[in-house]
C-alpha cells in the first residue's frame, strides 16, 4: 500500500469531492475518493438502523455482489427503493460487525476467508463511523495489503470525518432516513420519531449518555431528550397517556413546550408548568382527557449535583460502589390534569463512578415481570451507555415475546466527573470507556462491582 499521500491532502480530497457533489452523492463521492487513494477496489458506508440489529448499506445500483464478496450481506435481505438498492448486514453476535462497533476500534479479517470473488484474497477493513460516541455506522474497505498502523490511521480519521459528511448532508434528504429504516412507521411512529434528539449517544468529558426507545406495536407516546449548556446537562424523559396519534400529539405538546421553556432559561419547575398548562389547554380544547408523566432533570456538571422534577413517573435506578438503588423522589401529579398545580424539585448528589438510570413504565410492564431489572442494570455495568441502553430495552423485548403493550424507553448516564477536561478520543470515541468485545465479557455481580471501582478511578 502506498503512504506518500500526506494526510492532510486526503482530508482535503475527501472534503473537495463531498463538496463538488449533491447531497445524496455526498458520501459515495467520499468513499471513493478514499478507495482511489488506499487503492481499495471497494469501499462501503454501511449505515446504522433504526432497529439497532442491523446496518444498511444503500447505493444507487447493485451493491449485492460485491458485499456478498467480503463476506458481509450478500445473504441478506434487500429492498428498492426509487432504485436506490438497500442491502440489510445482520450484525452478528460475536462477528467483526459487532466487535468493530462495540469497542469503536478498527477491524481486520482476510477477504479469502468469506470466499473473495476474484481469488486474489485481500483484506476487508471496519472502521467505526463515529461522533462524540453517537455510532452512525461503519466504513468497509477492501484492501490488496494488510493495512499497517499508518493505514489504520488514515482510515480511522476518515471514518471520522464520513460522520460529519452524513450529519451535514442528511439535512437536504431522506435518502439516509429511509435508509435506516427495515420496517415501514406508522403515522404515530413518524411523529414520535421527530421529538427525539438527532443523537442517541454523547460522551461528554465528564459524562457518557445514551438513550434508547423500543415502540410498541401502537406507539405509546414515550420521549427523552438532553441538552447541553456550558456547564450544565439536561434532561427528560417522558410518557404520554394512551396510544397511537392521540399520544403522540400529547407527546408533542409536552416536548416541545419543555424545550420552549428551557431555551427561554427557564427553571426546572417552570419547564413543568409550561407543559402542565399547554396539555390542559389541549384538554380543555379537544375536551378530551390528556396527560403525560415525566422526569426533568438537570445536572450542574460542576458539581454533580442533579435537580429533578418528578412528575408521577417511575422513579430513576442508582448504580453505586456495586449495589443499584431505586431513588426516593416525591411525586408530584403529571402534566395535564390541574392548573393549579405547583411543581418541586429533589436534589441529588451524584459521585464519579455513578450511573444514572431513568425508564418509563414500559419497562417494568407487567409482561417483563421476569426481567430483575436491578440485577440486569449490575450485569451490563461494564458496558458502554449506548449498547447497555439496547441490552436493557432488548431484555424486555425477549421477555415480551418482540411483542410490546407500552413503548419501553432508557436513559443511562454514567457520572466522571473533572468538568472542562480534554477528552482522550480517537476518531470519535473515548475508546477507552468503550465496551468489551462479546467475547471478553463477563457479567457477574462481582464483575459489576470491579467496573463500578474502575469507572471512579477513571
Amino acid at each position: 500500500m502506498e503512504h506518500s499521500e500526506d494526510a492532510e491532502d486526503l482530508l482535503g480530497g475527501v472534503l473537495d469531492a463531498v463538496e463538488n457533489a449533491s447531497p445524496l452523492q455526498a458520501v459515495d463521492a467520499a468513499t471513493a475518493t478514499l478507495a482511489r487513494r488506499l487503492r481499495s477496489p471497494a469501499a462501503f458506508f454501511l449505515i446504522a438502523d433504526l432497529g439497532g440489529g442491523a446496518l444498511v448499506r444503500m447505493s444507487h445500483g447493485s451493491s449485492r455482489g460485491a458485499l456478498a464478496a467480503q463476506g458481509l450481506g450478500g445473504e441478506g435481505r434487500m429492498r428498492i427503493d426509487d432504485g436506490e438498492e438497500s442491502v440489510i448486514v445482520p450484525i452478528t453476535a460475536g462477528g467483526p460487525v459487532e466487535a468493530a462497533l462495540r469497542t469503536q476500534t478498527i477491524q481486520v479479517f482476510p477477504a479469502a476467508d468469506s470466499g473473495l470473488a476474484n481469488g486474489a484474497g485481500g483484506w476487508v477493513v471496519l472502521s467505526p463511523v463515529t461522533e462524540r460516541g453517537e455510532v452512525l455506522g461503519l466504513l468497509q474497505l477492501s484492501l490488496p495489503e494488510l493495512p499497517d498502523a499508518a493505514a489504520h490511521a488514515q482510515i480511522a480519521r476518515i471514518a471520522h470525518l464520513l460522520a460529519f459528511v452524513i450529519i451535514a448532508n442528511r439535512r437536504h434528504t431522506d435518502l439516509f432516513e429511509r435508509a435506516e429504516r427495515s420496517s415501514l412507521f406508522s403515522l404515530p411512529a413518524e411523529i414520535q420519531r421527530r421529538l427525539l434528539p438527532p443523537a442517541f449517544t454523547c460522551e461528554g468529558g465528564a459524562f457518557t449518555l445514551a438513550a434508547w426507545l423500543e415502540p410498541a406495536a401502537s406507539v405509546g407516546g414515550d420521549t427523552f431528550d438532553y441538552s447541553m449548556a456550558r456547564d450544565e446537562l439536561h434532561l427528560s424523559l417522558t410518557d404520554a397517556m394512551g396510544h397511537g396519534v392521540a399520544s403522540a400529539l400529547t407527546a408533542t405538546l409536552c416536548v416541545n413546550s419543555l424545550r420552549n421553556t428551557r431555551r427561554m432559561s427557564g427553571s426546572l419547575t417552570e419547564q413543568a408548568g409550561a407543559a402542565n398548562a399547554a396539555i390542559l389547554e389541549h384538554t380543555t380544547e379537544s375536551l378530551t382527557e390528556h396527560f403525560a408523566t415525566g422526569l426533568l432533570s438537570r445536572l450542574d456538571l460542576r458539581t454533580g449535583s442533579l435537580e429533578v422534577v418528578n412528575a408521577g413517573h417511575v422513579p430513576p435506578y442508582l448504580h453505586r460502589a456495586g449495589g443499584v438503588t431505586a431513588v426516593a423522589l416525591a411525586p408530584d401529579v403529571p402534566f395535564g390534569l390541574f392548573a393549579d398545580t405547583e411543581y418541586h424539585s429533589t436534589e441529588l448528589a451524584l459521585e464519579p463512578g455513578d450511573r444514572l438510570v431513568l425508564v418509563t413504565d414500559g419497562m417494568l410492564e407487567r409482561n417483563a415481570a421476569g426481567v430483575d431489572l436491578s440485577d440486569q442494570i449490575s450485569r451490563t455495568r461494564e458496558l458502554h451507555p449506548r449498547e447497555a441502553s439496547r441490552r436493557l430495552t432488548g431484555l424486555v423485548l425477549e421477555q415480551c415475546g418482540h411483542a410490546l403493550s407500552d413503548d419501553a424507553t432508557i436513559m443511562v448516564l454514567d457520572w466522571y466527573g473533572d468538568h472542562g477536561r480534554a477528552r482522550r478520543t480517537t476518531a470519535g470515541a473515548e475508546q477507552w470507556r468503550a465496551s468489551a468485545d462479546r467475547s471478553t465479557v463477563d457479567t457477574s455481580a462481582e464483575s459489576a462491582k470491579a467496573q463500578s471501582a474502575k469507572s471512579t478511578r477513571g
